[in-house]
């Protein structure tokens, strides 16, 4: 499958940030890019996991998914950024849905 190519523009600063930073790595600026997109969408999955966990709309399974993190993983997360654990009889019960689904 061809991939589709996005432009956009950035804040001269920025790029600049990007340029002397790809070339302390001794990396290309495209490749940086894409690099610090992949690892901002990852940041933004988990960010909005823990909130929607934290607010009780989703379970940890759910959250773990979204997240594309392991449970353990999610639970080390959920520590981390200092989150109740909300788990009763119904979150078990959807855990488990899940997992058999």
């Amino acid at each position: 499958m061809k991939e589709k190519l996005r432009s956009f523009r950035l804040p001269l600063k920025i790029d600049k940030e990007i340029e002397i930073m790809a070339s302390l790595e001794d990396s290309d600026k495209s490749k940086l890019m894409r690099e610090l997109i992949i690892l901002g969408l990852k940041e933004k999955k988990i960010k909005e996991s823990v909130k929607l966990y934290s607010e009780g709309k989703i379970t940890l399974w759910k959250a773990a998914t979204l997240s594309d993190v392991s449970l353990w993983k999610m639970l080390e997360i959920i520590k981390e950024k200092k989150v109740s654990l909300q788990y009763g009889e119904r979150e078990l019960a959807e855990d488990f849905k899940a997992m058999i689904e």
